[in-house]
């Protein structure tokens, strides 16, 4: 399992047996960092922990600190990753610990330097589960109705009328059973209604974690209460990558494997009901028997998700890819198995038997064939290394690829 499901299925776990747990998330970076914000790790009361926020480096000192650092309530602490020395900061902070100096061990303990060369900060919030776990099922049900939405969770605020960790679901239609559009109701936080306007305006970039500072003056009757500065970690939610699999051969397994470590959501269909069978694809989400002319169902699962045509069949490949050209803007990605000249074969019947073969122009210029990149290797798991490869690339808009790995491979060639 990936990361994210192992963290919701651990606090889960953990609710239920009673057991506190403290979820640290990655909110900010400065420089480089191993993770990006939004970057989470679980640890439980009983000592088990999943999940990282870097490479390694810091999780032994956050699974020792983080009750204590949660004994108040939420808090940010700060790491650095640059050439300083950790031990010297490490032996002034445990010196300041014997001595009971708390409030300073803190103050000193955002400065920690942990020497790795990396020259970057990794800002981390601490919240007990109790306090997460709403942000968990957000997460969660993102993940169950594939539907995107923005949350902002407070990092730093100069008042003490708004607390560290705070959330701000900013699409509360997203909760509507009904899809009615509603404003945020502003009761349901302690922050002043400026920074709600301000949070519910803004529009996440394509990295879909942002670091935004807001300053709103805030209004007591007729005076002014001065400005209250926030900073903030605005995400967006993005739910998992789905891939459908059209064919159910046995190089299909490692491609299956591949995508669930990835964590992306995945569906495996035949026409031949005697492989689709879940004792051959135990990891898959999703396995069952289309046949060539249920359209209906191939579109609906296609929606929003990369097609991996991968049948060895003639019969099976130009059905599904004559409903896919025509419908090209439905999925994020087309990639069809198999040599050039056999896929551009497929197209010239698809073409001959189109009323308006200029329909299939667009689908035509979006499908990736021979499907994957030319990395090199030999075998079903080199292929789906490849396709997993492109497919990563292509969702996520890193198109400044070589042309050297668009190449098609020598061995469908």
């Amino acid at each position: 399992m990936n990361q994210i499901a192992d963290i919701l299925k651990l606090a889960n776990d953990a609710q239920k047996q009673a057991v506190d747990a403290v979820l640290a998330t990655v909110v900010r970076t400065e420089g480089s960092a191993y993770r990006r914000a939004g970057a989470m790790m679980l640890i439980l009361e009983d000592g088990r922990s999943v999940g990282m926020i870097s490479g390694g480096c810091l999780e032994p000192h956050i699974i020792k600190r983080a009750f204590w650092l949660t004994r108040h309530g939420a808090s940010v602490q700060v790491y650095q990753t640059g050439d300083e020395q950790k031990e010297d900061l490490e032996g002034e902070l445990e010196e300041k610990l014997d001595n009971d100096a708390i409030d300073f061990a803190v103050d000193l303990e955002d400065e920690l330097n942990f020497g790795l060369g990396c020259n970057g900060k990794v800002h981390v919030l601490f919240e007990r589960l109790s306090s997460a776990m709403p942000y968990l099922d957000l997460i969660q049900k993102v993940r169950q109705n594939g539907e995107s939405t923005t949350v902002a969770t407070l990092i730093r605020s100069n008042s003490s009328e708004v607390t560290v960790g705070t959330r701000v679901h900013l699409n509360a239609s997203f909760l509507d059973d009904n899809k009615n559009s509603q404003e945020i109701p502003e009761q349901t936080t302690n922050l002043p209604k400026p920074i709600i306007d301000e949070l519910s305006a803004y529009k996440v970039s394509k990295r879909h974690a942002d670091y935004l500072v807001l300053k709103s003056s805030v209004a007591n009757g007729n005076s002014s209460k001065g400005a209250i500065q926030t900073e903030w970690l605005v995400q967006r939610l993005q739910p998992q990558i789905r891939l459908l699999v059209c064919g159910a051969g046995n190089d299909i397994m490692p491609l299956v494997t591949m995508a669930k470590l990835q964590d992306w959501h995945v569906t495996v269909i035949d026409s031949r009901p005697q492989y689709t069978t879940r004792q051959r694809f135990p990891q898959a989400d999703s396995v069952f028997s289309v046949s060539l002319e249920d359209s209906e169902t191939l579109l609906k699962l296609s929606q929003n998700a990369a097609v991996a045509l991968m049948s060895h069949s003639l019969s099976q490949d130009r059905a599904r890819l004559a409903v896919l050209l025509k419908n090209a803007n439905h999925c994020n990605y087309i990639g069809q198995l198999g040599p050039r000249y056999r896929t551009e074969r497929l197209i010239k019947e698809i073409s001959a038997t189109c009323a308006d073969p200029t329909a299939l122009a667009d689908g035509i210029n979006q499908l990736h064939y021979p499907i994957g990149y030319k990395l090199g290797g030999d075998g079903p798991e080199a292929l789906a290394l490849s396709i997993i490869a492109q497919i990563s690339a292509v969702v996520y808009e890193q198109v400044a690829v070589t042309k050297e790995l668009a190449q098609p491979k020598a061995s469908y060639e």
